[in-house]
């Protein structure tokens, strides 16, 4: 079926991970305007290949390979089939990395280009795999300044990220900042039943970079505190040997109560009823270089939970003035000063959730960021479509899911070009060079 609008992601849809939530809004956004479109993103599982509902067309590539670059590559290929039938009618495309961007901008084209760059593969993928050859990880670059070279408008969740890009060489006049958003919850969730009287929460990824070992090693300053932590992982189970390890090394096995893959109200309890939320991101490229917009920040103010999290630009953007307890990051002790004092206040506590979630109502919900990307949109076509349709963000049950899925929490790794990884026995991945990635080539287009 003809199309006028694609947004292509190399990620799973509908998954746990936030990058599912942030597509949902901002493809629905796009469908909304241009009266429907094509959704390409990754699929395997139990998920459709293909759906179609009304006017919105999801493709999912089922990503069977069992290395990120054969994934990569077989993805790009998919996309680049998908674009040989629907080219011609397509005005608006809006993509999220560099492995939808290359096929995207590397023909001949009338449609306008929006390169949506949330992290970036060479800073995001040595944190995680250190043995990556520099060749390779050059290879990547190139192909990330293709894209924003190439792409009309480049849309970052912060002006950390901006600027790193404009550090980098792209084009400042082409850089929109829109923020991740949450929408408000009315009404506090249940508390689940098996909720301490007492806890701290994280809900999120594992990846080192969020610093979960950090908390840890702070919560073990509590032992004289009668209070629980409560990890929410949405990673696979092999991702909390390392965490579980540590935890039982401080002594903590009774202290710390592990959950997974918690549905979305569920989660919701559990966060709501916390006595703060910690989100304590490291120092490192992947935060400070790259910058990131964590959504368990927004989510945690949009339940009126106090927040508590490491004092890094990007972060600082997201709070405002009395809005949350920032704390230098990677620092124990201070980040278990911070804990206790929202212990031993805990009315300082609710107030500063309180402001929190007005800042929150005022400047960062959903609506205020699909707001500002339809006004991109509707400057692109100004003088080169044929008008968006005024008509509201459209999402499809096809790119949601259930809703029973888990809350949103934000997607940090991009499945690299340039890198195999497999599984060893214990279902840890390691990796090997990879030195034979293809140049991009192609032109601005007409």
């Amino acid at each position: 079926m003809p199309h006028r609008a694609l947004y292509a992601s190399f990620d799973r849809v509908p998954s746990p991970k936030g990058a599912a939530t942030h597509i949902e809004r901002f493809a629905g956004a796009l469908f909304g305007a241009f009266g429907g479109g094509l959704l390409h993103v990754l699929g395997g599982g139990d998920l459709a290949a293909h759906e179609v509902e009304g006017a919105i067309e999801v493709v999912r590539h089922p990503g069977r390979e069992p290395n990120f670059l054969d994934r990569a590559e077989s993805f790009g290929r998919s996309l680049a089939r998908v674009l040989d039938d629907a080219g011609e009618t397509l005005e608006l495309c809006h993509f999220r990395d560099p492995w939808s961007g290359v096929p995207i901008l590397s023909r001949p084209r009338k449609y306008r280009t929006v390169y949506e760059i949330n992290g970036l593969p060479s800073i995001e993928l040595p944190g995680t795999y250190p043995l990556l050859s520099p060749r390779t990880l050059d290879k990547i670059r190139q192909q990330e300044r293709f894209c924003w070279e190439h792409a009309d408008a480049l849309v970052v969740p912060s002006r950390t990220i901006a600027g790193n890009l404009v550090r980098l060489g792209a084009d400042q006049r082409r850089i929109v900042v829109i923020p991740n958003g949450a929408d408000p919850v009315v009404g506090r969730p249940p508390r689940p039943v098996e909720a301490p009287a007492s806890y701290f929460v994280y809900f999120g990824a594992l990846q080192p970079w969020q610093g979960l070992d950090v908390l840890l090693q702070a919560f073990a300053r509590l032992a004289d505190l009668d209070t629980k932590l409560v990890v929410c992982s949405s990673s696979h189970p092999r991702q909390e040997k390392g965490p579980r390890r540590l935890a039982r090394r401080l002594g903590l096995e009774d202290r710390v109560v592990w959950k997974q893959a918690l549905g979305r109200s569920e989660l919701g309890g559990w966060v709501a009823h916390a006595m703060a939320s910690v989100a304590p991101l490291v120092e490192c490229a992947r935060n400070l270089d790259q910058g990131c917009c964590p959504l368990k920040i927004l989510e945690a103010m949009a339940l009126g939970t106090p927040v508590v999290a490491s004092d890094i630009p990007a972060v600082r953007e997201i709070l405002g003035e009395g809005t949350g307890r920032l704390v230098h990051p990677g620092r124990p002790a201070e980040l278990a000063r911070a804990l206790r004092l929202v212990l031993e206040f805990p009315d300082a506590a609710r107030d500063m959730a309180t402001r929190g979630r007005v800042h929150l109502e005022q400047t960062l919900t959903w609506a205020t960021s699909v707001q500002q990307l339809l006004s991109l949109y509707g400057s692109l076509a100004e003088n080169h479509l044929c008008g968006i349709r005024p008509s509201s963000p459209t999402s499809p049950k096809a790119l949601h899911g259930p809703p029973d899925r888990l809350v949103a929490i934000p997607e940090t790794g991009r499945p690299p070009t340039g890198l195999h990884a497999h599984q060893d026995p214990e279902g840890e991945p390691h990796t090997r060079r990879m030195d034979s990635l293809p140049a991009p080539s192609g032109s601005r287009g007409s």
